[in-house]
């Protein structure tokens, strides 16, 4: 697999993980506890599987910026957090800044 088939993986894993942790309610339900563990062990080894290939500063900024925003999707659609504008600029200022960052010369 490439690289970045494996780094979407990656913010997946990584976005069950965060979703399954809300629903974990403080570890209290069993099978959303293991889903945490699950999703971050996996996305933690698919990210060094990345970073075999690609550098870790574009790679952490993807990973973190596009996961923040699709956990912040998952949060307002499945847990009915309130949507509030500021987080939605905030989002897209973290978009802009991978952008900005590969943009940049970051090789691949």
């Amino acid at each position: 697999m490439t690289a970045w088939v494996l780094l979407s993986l990656a913010i997946l894993s990584e976005t069950v993980g965060s979703a399954a942790l809300r629903a974990s309610e403080g570890f209290s339900k069993p099978l959303p506890s293991v889903l945490v563990a699950v999703g971050f062990g996996l996305a933690f080894f698919l990210l060094s599987q990345v970073l075999k290939s690609l550098p870790l500063g574009m790679t952490y900024a993807i990973w973190a910026g596009v996961g923040t925003a699709l956990t912040a999707v998952v949060g307002w659609l499945y847990f009915k957090d309130p949507f509030q504008f500021g987080a939605l600029v905030g989002i897209g200022i973290i978009i802009v800044g991978v952008a900005v960052l590969n943009l940049s010369g970051a090789k691949h």
